[in-house]
């Protein structure tokens, strides 16, 4: 790759990844122009389109696919060569963050990640958007988002998927529910109950198909929007949710509503991080990854955290 500035792979990782001029010109601090002018030269030197427009953006070649990796690989050594004098200080340097949570990640995980910035990130801030999952993943090629969690496993090249922590579900039903007694709730029991399940672009879809698997769905009499909704229908009726089980315990502690377990086992759900890949984050992003990392892989043990806290390119 003789004579091959490496100004030029870095647009190409970029385009690569985020699949956008606009997002790549706005990461290397560039106009748009001298980005679609790199993406020429690009083109001429490998004798290959590269990218090919499309609905959702640019989409790799064959050959671009061949070229990413080893680019990538030798942008990412160089990178790591150099961050020591690129670091993010938070005590010291402003920073503001764009997440997109679900309604239930701002009731039960903001407040986890808000009051450890407190204390150890005193001049971060964030700003929190509602996580759709059909829109989160171009909203982070797009740059308008910096990170987002979720539970349904997403697959792109273009992010990057960190394993948080897994939970299993439960039951949660108001804390004097007329029959529903004990710590769990027997099968009869759930197929006599009247139901309330979220349905909306949260993708919480799991409890929904619980119930489709046995034969419950026309059990439910309310389809809320969000899971924060929940506790409050719960507490003044006498319906029955599932919710994983982190939830149920914050939910228990400020409404008058308590957990159950459930008659069977139910696959457990594994919430993650997804950010852009490692070449695309500016130093406060990288800082921002390790932040949340740590923070939310504290909710379970270690025991039960992903083997070394890996990465894994979704796709």
């Amino acid at each position: 790759m003789r004579n091959f500035d490496l100004n030029l792979a870095r647009v190409f990782v970029l385009l690569y990844e985020t699949g956008s001029v606009t997002a790549t010109a706005d990461t290397l601090h560039v106009t748009q122009p001298t980005v679609s002018y790199s993406l020429a030269k690009l083109r001429r030197h490998f004798d290959d389109e590269l990218f090919r427009r499309t609905g959702r953006g640019l989409t790799p070649t064959a050959g671009a696919r061949r070229l990413y990796e080893p680019l990538q690989r030798a942008l990412a050594a160089i990178d790591a060569t150099i961050r020591q004098a690129d670091d993010f200080d938070p005590t010291t340097m402003p920073g503001r963050f764009t997440l997109a949570l679900s309604d239930l990640g701002e009731a039960t995980l903001l407040p986890r990640l808000v009051a450890a910035a407190r204390e150890r990130a005193p001049r971060v801030s964030f700003a929190v958007r509602p996580f759709d999952v059909d829109e989160a993943e171009s909203q982070l090629r797009r740059g308008e988002l910096d990170a987002f969690v979720a539970t349904p496993v997403l697959t792109s090249h273009r992010t990057v998927r960190i394993p948080l922590f897994q939970e299993r579900y439960v039951a949660m039903v108001a804390a004097d529910h007329p029959r529903v007694r004990g710590h769990s709730v027997t099968a009869a029991q759930l197929a006599a109950e009247r139901h309330a399940t979220v349905y909306g672009p949260s993708g919480h879809v799991l409890p929904r198909a619980v119930l489709a698997a046995h034969g419950l769905l026309d059990r439910v009499v309310v389809d809320a929007t969000r899971l924060s909704t929940l506790p409050y229908v719960l507490e003044q009726t006498d319906l029955i949710a599932i919710v994983p089980e982190y939830v149920a315990e914050v939910f228990t502690a400020s409404h008058r509503v308590r957990p159950v377990r459930l008659p069977f086992e139910t696959e457990p759900i594994e919430v993650a991080l997804y950010v852009r890949h490692e070449s695309s984050r500016s130093p406060s992003q990288r800082w921002l990854v390790h932040f949340m990392a740590g923070v939310l892989g504290e909710l379970v043990s270690p025991a039960q955290l992903p083997p070394g806290g890996r990465e894994h390119g979704a796709g």
